[in-house]
């Protein structure tokens, strides 16, 4: 995933608990953001983990597509010590059928 060079739109379906599926399209740092939320599980992406310059907008707009995402507030350590988020997909996503995506 982080060799892509083409980050242009990809479609994705969304299975939400209510077993309804949602179907979205998502480009660029979103869908990155995307893209490494499904690839860690359960474990979740932190921008310590998973370096990228707005993990808090890409986790907001897929939001605002209807996707899922929790929010974990963590401590960590070291001089400048505070907490950090760690964002982790509440359900399952994959990519559309026929999609080259994740």
């Amino acid at each position: 995933m982080a060799d892509k060079t083409d980050w242009g739109d990809a479609p994705f379906t969304i299975f939400l608990d209510t077993s309804e599926t949602l179907a979205i399209t998502v480009s660029g740092r979103d869908r990155w953001a995307l893209e490494c939320l499904i690839a860690s599980g359960e474990q979740g992406c932190t921008p310590i983990d998973t370096p990228g310059p707005r993990w808090s907008g890409y986790v907001h707009n897929l939001r605002k597509l209807g996707v899922p995402i929790e929010t974990v507030t963590e401590p960590h350590g070291g001089p400048f010590k505070g907490t950090h988020a760690r964002y982790v997909l509440k359900c399952r996503v994959e990519p559309a059928s026929g999609s080259e995506a994740a």
